[in-house]
């Protein structure tokens, strides 16, 4: 897995590839989180103000993948930035749901949704 940092306008898009030719679908898991982490990491470290994580390639999420997400959350919100997810399947979004943590990230449908809400 990939993951891909994005400048659009004053927004840092963060986008995941699977690094496989002819598939696109990734999992964010125990073995692949520390990646979305470190990037993470580097964008908080620099203080982006806005920082939205785009999720429409990933098809599984497990745990550490959340807690990362959650981190980077507090983080952001220690210096008065903004963290947002976008793009969510199904999947994904049911483990947001069951973990109630739809309630504390602010969640859209679409990238463009997501984008004007800053």
């Amino acid at each position: 897995m990939k993951v891909n940092v994005l400048s659009e306008d004053s927004i840092k898009r963060v986008v995941f590839e699977s690094g496989v030719e002819g598939r696109s679908d990734v999992d964010v898991d125990l073995e692949s989180s520390p990646k979305l982490r470190n990037k993470l990491v580097e964008l908080t470290d620099d203080q982006e103000q806005a920082i939205l994580v785009d999720l429409a390639n990933v098809k599984y999420m497990d745990s550490s993948g959340i807690a990362t997400l959650v981190e980077a959350l507090q983080k952001v919100g220690k210096y008065g930035g903004k963290l947002k997810i976008a793009n969510l399947r199904q999947a994904v979004r049911d483990v947001f749901e069951l973990s109630r943590l739809d309630k504390v990230f602010e969640i859209y449908p679409t990238i463009e949704e997501a984008k004007d809400s800053f």
